[in-house]
């Protein structure tokens, strides 16, 4: 299977470039809870946080260890819109050695210096490992979009809107 390599590196690029994530989960009443985090990616396009146990998206995942992310541009106009819908399984990273190597690149980016160690030592991380991404960019043309599927054999494309460009002229 052919992997959707440019379609992957726009989604890399954006993940790169912002900071925050909004993330959802379901509670047990029904009820969608959703919380901004701070995130780093690595290059499977794999998301990591730190968030207390305790705290309500977290006891979420304990009864339902899927989720659904979005990460997008502040935009001042309808074409400036530019984002990534995804969703899949969300795990605690367990590997002290793993933990220890995401937290330093984490704190690095985030510039976290010793004030927030005990945040972080009480704090878990989290891994969301996408099964589903959707990307939109206006800029390309009004509802231009293209969502991908994790297969066992990679990313595939599943879907594809070219933009409506006499929306985009005006």
């Amino acid at each position: 299977m052919k992997q959707p390599r440019e379609q992957l590196k726009l989604v890399a690029a954006l993940l790169a470039e912002e900071t925050t994530l909004a993330l959802a989960t379901g509670g047990e009443d029904g009820l969608a809870a959703v919380t901004p985090l701070f995130y780093i990616a690595d290059e499977e396009l794999s998301l990591y946080w730190l968030s207390s146990e305790s705290s309500c998206h977290s006891q979420n995942l304990i009864n339902e260890p899927r989720a659904a992310v979005t990460v997008y541009r502040k935009a001042e106009s309808w074409r400036q819109i530019r984002g990534v819908q995804m969703r899949g399984p969300v795990s605690k990273v367990a590997s002290p050695e793993r933990r220890r190597a995401l937290l330093k690149t984490y704190c690095e980016r985030f510039q976290l210096g010793r004030v927030f160690r005990l945040a972080i030592r009480q704090s878990a991380l989290y891994e969301f490992h996408p099964d589903f991404i959707r990307y939109i960019d206006n800029a390309r043309g009004f509802g231009c979009k293209f969502e991908l599927r994790r297969q066992p054999e990679g990313w595939s494309l599943s879907r594809t809107a070219f933009s409506l460009r006499l929306f985009t002229e005006a």
